[in-house]
């Protein structure tokens, strides 16, 4: 207790004796906002060309299927991520990984749909192993249940089977194949413009 009150009183002192100093030495305050307003302006001017620099390229983000069937699978999830957000869809996050219960991307879109996305990678695209319907059992089981979407999709950068696609339109799934998947992420199309029974818009907006 005796330290604790050593030291407040310490503290107190201090401060006064700083305070006292630059009233003394008030041109010191003068110099420090001098050198800070403009260093403060130049941060935010930074800023926001940041910002609109970010809009600008992901307006512009394509992705030929070559350069989709090149990458890792978490970047692959990464792309997908950044075409939502090219779509308008500001939330959209990368979540893939261990214990990520069948999302690796969720968004929401400008129309209020929460997506929950499940990336299959094929580093051999077309050529790999089909995505099947235990693929999209997975999605089934978490996509509403747990992740609370509106939408739930698979995305490929390689085939897909006739029983999975028949399952998918069974369970009120969306695929996203090869073809579909070249034609969104080459394009500037949304990806909502792209699927077949997509849930009306949640709420109201400038676009609905």
């Amino acid at each position: 207790m005796v330290g604790f009150l050593v030291a407040t009183v310490l503290a107190v002192a201090l401060v006064a004796a700083v305070v006292d100093w630059l009233l003394t030495h008030w041109w010191v305050l003068v110099v420090i906002g001098a050198l800070a307003l403009p260093a403060g302006s130049a941060w935010l001017h930074h800023k926001r060309q940041q910002a609109r620099w970010e809009a600008v390229r992901a307006q512009g983000l394509r992705y030929a299927l070559p350069q989709l069937d090149a990458l890792h699978h978490a970047r692959f999830e990464e792309a997908v991520r950044d075409l939502m957000r090219r779509d308008g869809c500001r939330d959209a996050v990368r979540v893939g990984g261990g214990g990520d219960l069948g999302a690796d991307v969720k968004a929401t879109d400008p129309y209020g749909r929460r997506w929950v996305i499940q990336c299959k990678h094929r580093s051999k695209g077309s050529a790999g192993s089909a995505v099947g319907t235990p693929d999209l059992q997975v999605l089934n089981g978490t996509a509403r249940q747990v992740h609370g979407a509106d939408v739930a999709v698979i995305v490929t950068n390689g085939r897909v089977t006739k029983p999975a696609v028949t399952f998918a339109q069974q369970q009120r799934l969306h695929v996203v194949d090869r073809h579909t998947l070249g034609v969104w992420a080459s394009g500037s199309r949304p990806l909502w413009e792209l699927l077949r029974a997509v849930p009306p818009p949640r709420k109201p907006t400038a676009l609905s």
